[in-house]
């Protein structure tokens, strides 16, 4: 199970960099984690999350330092999202490429989820991690998050060309012990822990000016590739095409059995074929995808239920709020109130 959790290869990138900077041999910290550079020469291999884990602790171990995560960040590249690096660099805002890097967040990794959200002055991403169903613990750790992160700033550092700093992060766990001025000098900027999500803040202002090197048509083309790099990476399990498709396609609105099946590239006779051979269909995907959405989104009491009905893919907030009613047997309001 711990491999069905993977991170596109491409952090390999960053990584084989951040150990020159740190005086470690490459070859000696792949040999010490158990992987070979096989592992990752194919453009489109991935690696267990837990891998990447295992090269952050150990860097920092025999560096005796706890910023190894910060080093990799610092050397971003985009090719190490894939199609999505670029398509990023080319996204008109870096609200958009942040809106990219959540819709096509299994690309680069398929451990977490990613939600953004705006008002009036902030940008927010919300970072869901996935946790192993039988211990319930959390697939990336603490530093494989900060990595993220940084990595994340290090991406709007060089699409604006400035010292950009995000407003603020909130990390759900207890402060550490020790020194963080490596965190501070790197983020610049309030860490708040013991909060109950993950979450980067920006200053929408910033983040909704427009990109030097912004450029649809790049940006379409980049796109085309993903999509087609997520029907091969989810090719072998049907249901997850559905539901992945699913989400990517609800804020357009209700999505139709036969927009999916021509999105996975099959007739709708052959899809609706294959989900009833795993008892279940479209309907009761699309029923069960909004249902989980829902009761995610609800609890983030920023977001109004007009917006969460939207994102649903609902055309008005009357018909969600029957939705919710009838998974519940109560009201948004009613629910959020008793479980917020």
């Amino acid at each position: 199970m711990s491999d069905y959790f993977s991170i596109f290869h491409g952090w390999m990138i960053p990584i084989s960099r951040a150990t020159e900077d740190y005086g470690l041999d490459f070859n000696q910290v792949l040999e010490h984690c158990a992987i070979k550079k096989d592992d990752f020469r194919d453009h489109e291999s991935r690696l267990s999350a837990e891998k990447i884990a295992l090269i952050i602790d150990y860097c920092n171990q025999k560096t005796n330092k706890h910023d190894f995560a910060i080093g990799i960040a610092k050397n971003f590249h985009p090719g190490m999202f894939h199609a999505l690096g670029y398509s990023m660099m080319s996204s008109s805002t870096l609200k958009d490429a942040l809106l990219r890097i959540a819709r096509y967040k299994k690309v680069v990794s398929n451990t977490c989820e990613l939600h953004v959200t705006q008002d009036l002055s902030t940008v927010k991403m919300q970072m869901d991690v996935k946790q192993y169903e039988d211990s319930k613990r959390p697939i990336l750790n603490h530093e494989c998050i900060i990595c993220f992160a940084a990595t994340l700033v290090s991406f709007c550092r060089e699409a604006l060309n400035s010292e950009f700093n995000p407003q603020a992060l909130y990390l759900n766990w207890p402060k550490p012990k020790g020194n963080l001025d490596y965190l501070n000098t790197f983020f610049n900027c309030e860490i708040h822990f013991d909060s109950p999500y993950i979450v980067f803040e920006f200053d929408a202002s910033t983040v909704n000016s427009k990109l030097i090197g912004g450029n649809p048509l790049l940006t379409q083309h980049h796109e085309k590739m993903l999509d087609e790099y997520i029907t091969r990476l989810d090719k072998s399990d049907i249901v997850q095409q559905v539901k992945n498709n699913i989400h990517e396609l609800l804020d357009l609105g209700t999505p139709s059995q036969t927009d999916i099946a021509a999105n996975i590239g099959m007739s709708l006779r052959s899809l609706q074929r294959q989900l009833h051979e795993k008892n279940t269909s479209f309907r009761e995907i699309l029923e069960q995808t909004r249902k989980k959405l829902a009761l995610d989104y609800i609890t983030q009491q920023h977001l109004m239920f007009s917006e969460i009905g939207y994102l649903l893919g609902f055309s008005t907030v009357g018909n969600f709020n029957r939705a919710f009613k009838r998974w519940t047997n109560c009201t948004p309001g009613e629910y959020r109130n008793s479980h917020c």
